[in-house]
């Protein structure tokens, strides 16, 4: 693993952006507008997931920049429960479904494997 000049260059937080666009259009077409309880929940935790990364970047210690990553990794997670809620309310296709959690699983393994790259290896990441 190379250093990361900005939150921008972690791959994590890539797809993790790209989540919550096509998360953002996807309640704006589908129809989850109209569950506001749902949708809204659904928008905070893909905002949550970059928001985490991009804090914890900003922090001067490999504890926090783990600690905030494993936030990220538990709003992915999050996430992904509230996917299946919405394909089982038939809000979302199971495509739709299928394609927005393998990100999410990816999501959520380069977060962990981040996490365990700091715990071994302090202070190289920036």
């Amino acid at each position: 693993m190379g250093t990361f000049k900005s939150f921008e260059d972690i791959e994590a937080w890539k797809l993790g952006h790209k989540i919550a666009v096509q998360l953002y259009r996807l309640t704006n077409e589908s129809d989850l507008k109209r569950d506001f309880a749902l949708r809204d929940q659904m928008r905070r935790c893909a905002i949550s997931i970059t928001s985490n990364i991009a804090e914890g970047f900003a922090r001067q210690g490999d504890k926090e920049f783990a600690c905030f990553l494993n936030v990220a990794k538990a709003s992915s997670v999050e996430l992904r429960s509230q996917l299946i809620l919405a394909k089982d309310l038939e809000y979302i296709s199971y495509e739709v479904y299928d394609e927005l959690n393998r990100e999410l699983i990816s999501v959520g393994k380069m977060t962990g494997g981040l996490i365990q790259f700091l715990n071994k290896h302090p202070k190289s990441w920036k």
